[in-house]
């Protein structure tokens, strides 16, 4: 096989692989989970960690399925390329930069569950409460 045509399946499987790690890394930071309970902000950054390694492998994926896209579409425009030899764009194109777009959403999502630091603010007061109405107020 050429060259490109490895490379793109390489970065399909470390895509493939690294969605798996992300899986579990970022299920272990899930609130509903037992494990690590004692630290909630270590849980968060067990969270934030999988939705980094979702974002990675989302790119994996989507460079190698537009690595693929660019060879086709270059193949496809090719005056020299037979036109029974002529493929285009088919469904495994598309689903793979379906799931590129989803695993990257995916990890954006799991990335905002960043803890918040804390502030040295002084705690905001809040107005005074008024005496509940009577209903006399009224003229």
């Amino acid at each position: 096989l050429l060259g490109s045509l490895q490379a793109t399946r390489a970065l399909m499987v470390a895509a493939i692989l690294l969605g798996l790690v992300a899986v579990f890394v970022a299920v272990t930071g899930m609130k509903c989970m037992k494990c690590m309970e004692d630290d909630q902000v270590k849980k968060m950054w067990m969270a934030v960690f999988g939705g980094v390694i979702f974002i990675i492998a989302g790119l994996a994926a989507l460079v190698a399925t537009s690595w693929y896209g660019n060879r086709v579409a270059r193949a496809f425009y090719d005056p020299f390329t037979p036109v029974n030899t002529r493929f285009e764009f088919g469904s495994a194109l598309f689903i793979g930069w379906a799931a590129a777009s989803l695993a990257m959403l995916g990890g954006a999502f799991l990335c905002c569950s960043c803890p918040r630091r804390e502030t040295s603010y002084p705690p905001t007061r809040g107005y005074p409460k008024n005496a509940p109405s009577t209903g006399k107020d009224y003229v």
